[in-house]
């Protein structure tokens, strides 16, 4: 996520732009910044007429859904490409950055890393949340990963790309890959891995053996658009379309046009031609007015859902804003001319849209279900005992009709957020006062929707303290009922009572109904590192019956940023339905940055 303090001649913008675009009313008070959190201002806001108005997550405020707008198209160039297919497609490098330039033209930080902040106080768990974790490892033996290999990151020394045998290591087109990053998104396909960290990507096979890259995440859009071709930004997503075999990319563009201090972002969506990752793309460029943070794509029959969010600071009047933008998937599968609609929600939290695991489809014409957490971390509201849903429907003919329904509530355990929220000093680690984020504002990647053919399940999961004073992960699977709203089936928080940290999980089922679940383990004496579990469909409700699993052991305290990930995701392999794919951040020992290790494992008895 672009979660980053903008210059101080940005911000002037931004307060500038504000003035300009708020209706005038009387000041609201101001309310203090969050612990931990780093600023970044937005500069515009929808100020269309409400269509549903109700009180839902900030106290005297009310969620306002606004009608859905049509994105400009910003596509230019061949929409097929790039050239004959991306392995025979070089690295797309930025040009030089100016002396003196910090990452992304920022310049360097003056006076060193900024002081560690102290951990947020632990808070007191309520008897009904700390009677549903489960507080003892499964009994079944762990399950041992059957492929684990390092992707990218700290280490990585692989090039395969047009003229990568003759880069030099020091060189543009030698680095990408090679260094610690954050944003990790892996998707598997019949046969391949692709794996995004930051700001490059890179495809194995199943074995670990690196087919293309790494190459800059906009390398896929050579060529191609008015800024998806020149500009590469982390916080980029890859899924595997199982419904169509295709693979979807999408990547944000964060900066706004050169000279045009006005200007829009941008968002890019490149879908493969053919189930082959190396071929070619059909690509599209769409102009966005609002900061389009921390996309998570999710795949449904009617669109590609892409939920965003502009700030993570206060907004004037709104507080906080959110999007939930759908892009025309069955326009994109055929390489025809294309449109997105974005809806833009004040007050709301980080939502997901449910992404479609498996063949078998959800009924034709059903909405897709949004999901979010409760609380506002922005306003200290840590805790709720809610998870909030709505309805989203596409109208492809009439975006008039295009509708999202007023979020609806349902009941669960209560839960305080893993310290406090996102950009906290949270999970320690040995031989620092450095402690890791906890992402704990928000549901992470992905909420999973699978039809098994006699019900309909989603699975989702977000980061919570737990009553040893640690981190858990807590999860639910809902089902769907006759008018298609989630009913809660079961809810749990996976916390042996250990003391340690269990966060930033990610889950899905496989095709019996097994879940498999992939996350950080940390907290002193252990390094950061990544560990999996498995629940057997027969498994009691709320238990994961078999022993944890470690796919990376840390070795090494990541001591220059607080930053974790930020998200990652599970996989399921569309190859057999059974094998679930996870990727996660650890350190070796000596590393001051991490690299990225990543495994498989299949629940027994699933073929």
């Amino acid at each position: 996520m672009q979660r980053r303090t903008l210059a101080a001649s940005a911000i002037g913008f931004g307060a500038a732009a504000y003035a300009c675009l708020l209706t005038a009313g009387p000041a609201k008070p101001k309310v203090p910044a969050v612990h931990g959190a780093i600023s970044r201002m937005a500069v515009a806001f929808d100020a269309s007429p409400a269509l549903v108005d109700i009180p839902q997550f900030i106290p005297n405020k009310k969620v306002v859904i606004h009608p859905a707008v049509v994105s400009k198209d910003d596509t230019a160039g061949s929409v097929k490409g790039p050239a004959t297919g991306l392995s025979a497609t070089p690295p797309n490098l930025p040009p030089p950055r100016p002396a003196g330039a910090g990452r992304g033209g920022r310049g360097a930080r003056a006076g060193g890393p900024p002081p560690v902040p102290p951990p947020p106080p632990t808070p007191d768990i309520p008897p009904a949340a700390a009677a549903i974790e489960q507080k003892v490892e499964g009994k079944r033996a762990a399950i041992a990963p059957s492929v684990a290999f390092d992707g990218l990151g700290e280490g990585f020394t692989g090039r395969i790309f047009p003229g990568g045998e003759n880069a030099a290591d020091d060189a543009p087109a030698g680095r990408g890959g090679r260094r610690g990053g954050i944003d990790i998104s892996v998707a598997v396909g019949p046969q391949h891995v692709f794996e995004v960290l930051d700001g490059s990507f890179a495809i194995f096979d199943k074995k670990g053996k690196l087919l293309y890259g790494p190459v800059p995440n906009n390398t896929i859009f050579t060529a191609f658009g008015n800024r998806c071709g020149t500009t590469n930004t982390s916080d980029t997503v890859v899924r595997y379309d199982q419904l169509a075999d295709r693979w979807l990319f999408v990547l944000p563009i964060f900066t706004r046009p050169q000279g045009n201090p006005q200007g829009g972002y941008a968002m890019c969506y490149a879908v493969s031609a053919t189930s082959d990752p190396l071929g070619s793309y059909y690509r599209y460029e769409y102009q966005r007015p609002l900061f389009p943070d921390y996309p998570r794509p999710a795949v449904w029959p009617d669109g590609y859902y892409n939920p965003t969010s502009t700030s993570d600071n206060l907004l004037p009047e709104v507080i906080t804003q959110k999007h939930d933008c759908i892009a025309d998937r069955e326009k994109m599968l055929k390489g025809l001319p294309a449109t997105e609609q974005c809806v833009i929600i004040d007050g709301g939290v980080f939502m997901l849209n449910s992404d479609v695991d498996g063949k078998r489809v959800p009924p034709k014409g059903a909405p897709n279900i949004m999901m979010s957490t409760g609380g506002t971390q922005l306003m200290k509201i840590f805790e709720d005992d809610g998870i909030y849903y709505y309805k989203v429907h596409v109208d492809w003919n009439d975006p008039s009709k295009t509708t999202v329904s007023e979020p609806q509530k349902i009941p669960v355990a209560p839960y305080h957020y893993l310290c406090d929220g996102q950009l906290s000093n949270c999970v320690s680690q040995p031989g620092t006062e450095r402690r890791l984020d906890s992402q704990g504002d928000k549901l992470i990647q992905r909420l999973v929707y699978r039809n098994f053919g006699d019900h309909e399940a989603l699975l989702a999961e977000h980061s919570i303290d737990t009553s040893a004073h640690g981190g858990g992960v807590r999860w639910y699977e809902f089902r769907l009922d006759k008018q298609r709203n989630p009913v809660l089936y079961q809810q749990s928080t996976y916390a042996p009572s250990d003391g340690l940290y269990r966060w930033l999980g990610s889950m899905a089922f496989d095709k019996k109904g097994n879940i498999g679940m992939g996350y950080s383990f940390g907290g002193v004496p252990n390094y950061p590192g990544q560990r999996f579990a498995a629940r057997a469909v027969k498994d009691p409700e709320g238990e994961f019956g078999f022993h944890e699993s470690v796919l990376a052991e840390g070795q090494a305290s990541q001591q220059g940023s607080l930053r974790w990930e930020d998200y990652t995701n599970i996989a399921v392999d569309p190859a057999d339905d059974c094998t679930f794919w996870y990727v996660g951040n650890y350190l070796v020992s000596g590393a001051s940055t991490s690299r990225t290790r990543i495994g498989s494992f299949a629940v027994p008895g699933c073929k």
